[in-house]
């Protein structure tokens, strides 16, 4: 053992209790015998450990078993519905057990080296209660990843979104009878020279909100354009018309060489009012295909994702700009080296460095969640979300680079017999520029990042418009909105880099 150790661990006071003590006392709260044999960090951080492990793993076993009554029956009920929960107890025993030999060995011999086995115990129950609250499933990862290649296809790629040309519209109809009765519609004549569908049986029932399974209908068409994408539509008896689903998917078919197609579909899941439940009415399947005309342009998508995109752009900018101009002022009051001249400025010193930790402590999303009640959707909202958390953010990097400033300037001007104005005007200020510019190049860049995001919850730009078509399931005009975002970045950050390489 090399010199500078042994004599640390020469100069360990004796335990306070015998070591049986030591472990007894561990036992029954985990971590005192630690503290009692004057190990009280370690005592105190395996007390802690301890303290939020129990509960939490208590508190999970209730919720998985909460429809027993007695202790026991959810303990057997939890275990039966979440295996991992056994894995989680048996390590909790297991660091019990560990923090017990801990504590005997500590108190018994003061010369043993700390073992990390309890903390990698801690770490253990920490991961595996981790796992369980988290309901991670890497199975159901590796299952469904297959089926959302799809849709990260049409994310990753979604230019052919992005052009538009003016369409016609080609329609086969055929009248459906929802319930079915004596006198079902007949099936639509299938003429030579314009689009037809048929549909084989012309009635039948709804999918039900319960998961029932609506009536099968074959539909089967004609004299459309060959090769071509063909959408599956419905008519309700008020003329409303939609675009069915089927497997969480709009359904899409191609048309082969001759212009037709045969497909069976299930009939749609839709509300019917309580007072048309038990009336026989005339639905409509409608076949659409439109075929591109004309110049070919940008899409809606396009232009709307730029839009919105640019007041994205301005929302971070504007937001940075007022963040600066108060955080400013903020940021010598902030400051300790220039406020500790009395008792005074130091209370005003330590209530601003409070309040900018308090609001920097808030995310700017739920900055943005208040913003919303207070002033509505909107990217004013992003505005005032984004410059509270700048002015507290710039406020705290501002003041810390005038804490380390060189103090030989200011010792010399106020030799001179200066006030206080003209200190920070002359000695520093010149010393705070390049710190000061990084800085706010870097919230800039941040800004412009936070600003995409915080419109997922209102707060304007072009987040807003991602998460819209994220819930209506438009992927490729989703694909527009993230690749506008990645290039926008992107573009920033160069920009950024060049500005800071230049100026700092």
């Amino acid at each position: 053992m090399n010199l500078p150790i042994k004599n640390a661990l020469a100069e360990r006071k004796t335990s306070l209790v015998p070591a049986p003590a030591a472990a007894i006392i561990s036992l029954i709260i985990p971590g005192l015998g630690h503290i009692l044999a004057r190990s009280y960090q370690r005592g105190l951080l395996l007390m802690l450990s301890m303290g939020s492990i129990v509960p939490l793993l208590y508190s999970r076993i209730s919720q998985v078993g909460r429809r027993q009554e007695e202790l026991l029956d959810k303990i057997t009920r939890s275990f039966q519905l979440e295996p991992i929960l056994i894995l989680a107890t048996v390590a909790v025993v297991l660091l019990y057990i560990v923090i017990v030999g801990d504590a005997y060995r500590l108190a018994r011999d003061r010369t043993a080296r700390n073992s990390l086995a309890p903390f990698s115990v801690v770490l253990i129950c920490f991961f595996v209660l981790g796992w369980q609250i988290g309901d991670i499933d890497v199975g159901l990862f590796i299952r469904e990843i297959g089926d959302a290649k799809f849709r990260l296809g049409q994310i990753m790629w979604p230019w052919a979104r992005a052009i538009s040309r003016d369409a016609s519209e080609t329609l086969g109809i055929q009248e459906i009878k929802i319930p079915c009765d004596d006198n079902p519609p007949p099936q639509s004549e299938q003429t030579p020279d314009s689009a037809w569908l048929t549909a084989s049986p012309t009635c039948g029932n709804l999918s039900l909100e319960d998961g029932t399974q609506g009536s099968i209908l074959t539909l089967v068409a004609g004299n459309l354009t060959p090769n071509t994408e063909v959408d599956i539509l419905w008519q309700d008896p008020v003329n409303n018309i939609f675009r069915q689903r089927q497997g969480g998917e709009y359904i899409t078919i191609t048309t082969d060489e001759n212009g037709g197609f045969e497909l069976d579909i299930v009939m749609p899941y839709r509300l019917i009012p309580n007072s048309a439940a038990d009336k026989s009415l005339i639905w409509k399947v409608r076949a659409r295909q439109l075929s591109a005309t004309g110049a070919i342009g940008p899409s809606t998508e396009l232009l709307l994702a730029m839009s919105k995109m640019i007041e994205t752009i301005f929302l971070g900018m504007m937001a940075t700009l007022f963040g600066i101009v108060l955080a400013l002022p903020l940021s010598f009051i902030a400051a300790r080296n220039l406020m500790d001249g009395s008792s005074a400025t130091l209370a005003i010193y330590f209530v601003v460095r409070s309040l900018l930790n308090i609001v920097r402590s808030v995310e700017p999303l739920i900055w943005a969640v208040i913003a919303v009640a207070v002033v509505g959707l909107g990217p004013f909202a992003g505005i005032v979300a984004l410059t509270l958390h700048s002015i507290a953010a710039l406020g705290k990097l501002y003041s810390e680079a005038i804490e380390s400033i060189d103090t030989g300037p200011i010792e010399a001007i106020q030799a001179t017999g200066a006030n206080w104005i003209q200190i920070v005007i002359f000695a520093v200020i010149p010393q705070i520029i390049p710190p000061f510019v990084s800085f706010t190049i870097y919230r800039w860049d941040i800004n412009v990042r936070l600003s995409t995001i915080i419109g997922l919850v209102g707060g304007g730009g072009i987040g807003f418009l991602l998460i819209q078509w994220m819930r209506i399931s438009d992927f490729k005009a989703a694909g527009i909105a993230v690749w506008f975002i990645i290039i926008t970045v992107t573009i920033l950050d160069f920009v950024s880099s060049e500005i800071r390489h230049r100026f700092v």
